[in-house]
């Protein structure tokens, strides 16, 4: 793997892959560098076109965690990759990871076009937002050395998982990977905060043209948050991909964000 270093001296870890215009890659919850439908699965369907970054957000994987912690510094972040590929770039985030990437993108990184699936906002009345302890309660399972019970909260309260699906998962072999995300789980549920849109004049500063994503089998309450994104956007289209979920499949993401980047 290759390192920037951010304004804050934290070592980002991130791989390249293919030839073309740069495109940076923003890992949700859960996932660093190797994810599905935000790390190097995805990229395979997008390198013929495109020099495509896959990194390990700070905390998570090869990167450093320089504390404290706050969203500035995982902005700085994006920058340094984005200075490091020539200045500017194409940017994709998926879920919390959209949300940072429409952040860095209000706060003035340099993005030719933004493209984002299911940043989990949450309009009033479509679903129960999270409670005013979540995050509180994520901490203190960190603190006292227990990542797995995080992430458990996380999946119950936040995705929403059955209980018994829940234990499905954990009874699994990469159980123990998806525990290893933990901590990391507080950047994200800072991000997220307790789920709302951001306020109109911020999202006002997003004025390159940006791709606002769904999948057609996701919740309603999902879908419902992510077209009201694209509404408040002022250059924004919103697409559906039919019979997708939040799991959505690389080959059929990339091949839409191919297009829109082209």
């Amino acid at each position: 793997m290759q390192h920037v270093i951010s304004k804050d001296t934290t070592k980002i870890a991130f791989v390249t892959v293919g030839d073309g215009p740069p495109v940076i890659l923003v890992p949700g919850a859960l996932n660093d560098h190797r994810g599905r439908a935000s790390g190097l699965p995805l990229a395979e369907h997008l390198r013929s076109r495109f020099t495509v970054v896959c990194f390990d957000r700070r905390g998570r994987g090869a990167s450093g965690d320089t504390a404290p912690w706050n969203i500035a510094r995982e902005i700085e972040d994006i920058a340094a990759l984005v200075e490091h590929v020539g200045g500017a770039a194409h940017l994709y985030g998926m879920s919390s990871g959209a949300m940072l990437a429409l952040e860095a993108t209000a706060a003035g990184v340099s993005v030719r076009k933004l493209a984002l699936f299911e940043p989990p906002y949450i309009v009033e009345g479509t679903r129960a937002r999270l409670g005013a302890d979540y995050q509180a309660r994520l901490a203190t399972a960190v603190a006292e050395g227990r990542p797995g019970d995080a992430v458990e909260t996380f999946m119950r309260e936040a995705v929403m998982l059955p209980p018994p699906m829940v234990d499905h998962i954990k009874s699994q072999p990469f159980w123990p990977h998806l525990a290893a995300f933990g901590s990391s789980l507080l950047h994200d549920a800072a991000i997220a905060g307790d789920g709302a849109l951001p306020p109109a004049e911020r999202l006002a500063k997003v004025r390159v043209e940006a791709l606002v994503l769904d999948g057609g089998a996701s919740p309603p309450w999902m879908r419902t948050g992510v077209h009201t994104l694209a509404t408040a956007l002022p250059r924004a289209t919103y697409r559906t991909l039919a019979g997708q979920t939040h799991d959505v499949d690389p080959a059929i993401l990339g091949a839409a964000l191919a297009e829109f980047f082209a």
